[in-house]
């Protein structure tokens, strides 16, 4: 059995929501797994789990919330290489540019992304690509 945090920062419910559609995914394929606010997690925690999924949405200018999310996945991002990570988030403007940057950062740094980072303007209207994602996670 595989273990597998779901890690995020949401401001409005939109990315939290996104987090329990990819966990209820994950569990459906079998991994043990934590559901853990930005604030919960730290680079320390990174070893403790097969694969990580990271979760925050688009911010100011198409970029990570930059308080507390930010700092969090910057402390994490020397420990990526080799490791599953799956990446979503949500956003009210621009076009996504955010998630395109993060998931370069995320590939730069030798993660293992488990399929293509979802994405979802507003609140997920469809929850399936977040399960989708999670089971491809635990996998």
């Amino acid at each position: 059995m595989s273990k597998v945090a779901i890690v995020y920062w949401s401001g409005t419910g939109n990315t939290e929501a996104m987090a329990n559609y990819v966990a209820e995914g994950a569990k459906a394929a079998g991994a043990d797994v934590s559901v853990l606010t930005s604030a919960e997690f730290t680079a320390d925690d990174m070893s403790a789990y097969d694969a990580v999924a990271f979760g925050c949405p688009s911010m100011g200018d198409e970029q990570l919330e930059e308080t507390e999310f930010e700092p969090m996945f910057s402390e994490c991002e020397p420990l990526l290489d080799g490791k599953k990570i799956a990446l979503f988030g949500s956003y009210g403007w621009g076009d996504g540019q955010w998630m395109r940057d993060w998931e370069e950062t995320c590939t730069g740094a030798g993660a293992n992304l488990v399929s293509e980072p979802v994405i979802c303007n507003g609140e997920p209207e469809d929850p399936q690509p977040c399960v989708d994602l999670g089971k491809a996670l635990a996998q």
